[in-house]
């Protein structure tokens, strides 16, 4: 009887059915199963990290030997003809830009800013200098870093963008807007900015017959590595 018991019933035709325990047979599942969601896991991985890949290859540090920042400070006044115009130029010191993402990013070091002013005397170009880094102006050894960080970026046309950003200078941080377009693998773009809104009270003499104006006109060019 006991062997009756652990015997197979014999298939049609006479043919007796393989025999397989219940614990194999919960054992192949399982394992089945597991092994399914590992490959379906090492597949997820394995696409976020190409997308990964990509999108950190699409991010481009800036190149500070080809980058610059240059400022047109307007004269005005009653005696603005005995005035000067001046240019103010810095290299882009660090920053990133990801074209695909639209995204830009870069910081300025406030104290490398230098007049480039042609028609005045050294030292007339050493007094300015001396006025624009100092607390009267810019406070450039209070307030090291020029920062700017687009918050929306919309596509104008091909090599065209718009760009919107947060600008801190001066310890003031102020929206600013960019029109930007990418010439011979460089990005030129220029803006219009109030000092006033930044907290600089544009410089003045002779009671104000000889001064700047408060806009100022920003120019910047990117490069990248």
């Amino acid at each position: 009887m006991m062997r009756a018991f652990g015997r197979q019933p014999p298939r049609q035709g006479g043919a007796v059915r393989p025999s397989r325990s219940l614990g194999l047979e919960m054992l192949w599942r399982v394992t089945g199963t597991a092994g399914s969601t590992i490959l379906l896991c090492l597949l997820v991985m394995s696409s976020a990290w190409q997308r990964w890949v990509a999108d950190a290859s699409s991010e481009r540090a800036i190149d500070a030997e080809r980058s610059v920042l240059t400022v047109h400070v307007y004269k005005a006044g009653l005696f603005s003809s005995f005035g000067h115009d001046h240019e103010i130029g810095a290299p882009i010191q660090t920053g990133t830009f990801n074209e695909e993402k639209n995204t830009v990013q870069f910081v300025i070091d406030a104290r490398t800013l230098r007049v480039r002013d042609a028609d005045v005397s050294d030292k007339d170009r050493a007094e300015i200098q001396a006025t624009m880094l100092g607390p009267k102006v810019l406070d450039s050894e209070r307030f090291r870093e020029i920062r700017f960080h687009s918050t929306e970026v919309n596509r104008l046309g091909n090599n065209k963008w718009n760009v919107r950003g947060d600008l801190s200078l001066h310890g003031q941080t102020r929206p600013v807007e960019a029109v930007v377009e990418r010439q011979n693998n460089l990005y030129r773009g220029s803006t219009q900015l109030r000092q006033k809104d930044f907290g600089i009270r544009p410089v003045s003499v002779a009671g104000g017959s000889v001064k700047v104006k408060d806009e100022v006109r920003v120019e910047f060019e990117i490069g990248g590595k």
